[in-house]
């Protein structure tokens, strides 16, 4: 783990997201970066605007705040009843340049759409506060597909994204902090981005999204809490 990766991880991490420089390289400590080399991460991070300091403490800078406020909205979807209808996403306008096309397919997969076949993306219609934004390229369709769950197979290998959320809640129940656990959260951030948030009845038992969420929040608390107790001890 490099200095900044730690940095902002922490401060990705904190509500709201201020922390002292004696805080963060305390808790650097406790993950194999020595001080010397984090205050100088942290010089090379407020030149580059991935930092701000105000009051004598570090603050996320504007890239990362939108980054933040984007982590939750992405980690945290929000789910409504759904009534059986798909949105699908068919794009329209060829001749594009690989950049316009990566671009767009992000955008698609952020927002937790799959590919069907080349060009044309559906998911359920079940999903709100974090709207597909205006697309010139592509049109889209309300869809009510015959058989719903030989879709959702089609779409997206469930059995595989359990697997691995169950091998990343194993790390991260892991009592004591270190580099492990710490990984094991920045890959449970990545994993709930992919989480296809379906609903309910496409889900198949015991599906551990959810679980992992809860693990997920319940480090990133005691991570804070553990922030907290290295300041109170540096003080004289």
């Amino acid at each position: 783990m490099t200095a900044r990766s730690v940095a902002l991880s922490l401060l990705l991490g904190m509500r709201p997201a201020r922390m002292s420089a004696r805080e963060i390289t305390r808790t650097g400590e406790l993950f194999g970066v020595a001080p010397s080399t984090m205050r100088a991460a942290l010089s090379r991070m407020v030149a580059a605007g991935d930092l701000v300091t105000k009051d004598s403490m570090y603050l996320l800078g504007a890239r990362h705040l939108e980054r933040q406020a984007l982590q939750e909205a992405l980690v945290n979807p929000r789910r409504v009843p759904f009534d059986g209808r798909w949105d699908q996403v068919v794009v329209v306008v060829s001749g594009r340049d690989a950049g316009a096309r990566g671009v767009l397919r992000t955008t698609l997969a952020d927002h937790r759409y799959a590919e069907l076949r080349e060009g044309v993306w559906m998911r359920p219609a079940n999903l709100t506060g974090h709207d597909l934004p205006r697309l010139d390229e592509v049109h889209r369709f309300a869809a009510v597909p015959e058989d719903p769950g030989a879709l959702v197979a089609q779409l997206w290998d469930l059995d595989a994204w359990s697997v691995e959320a169950g091998l990343i809640l194993g790390a991260l129940r892991v009592p004591e902090q270190s580099q492990e656990r710490f990984m094991a959260a920045a890959a449970a951030v990545r994993h709930l981005r992919t989480d296809p948030a379906l609903p309910d009845e496409l889900l198949p038992e015991n599906w551990p999204a959810d679980e992992l969420r809860w693990a997920y929040d319940d480090y990133r608390a005691q991570f804070a809490e553990l922030a907290m107790r290295e300041e109170v001890r540096g003080k004289p």
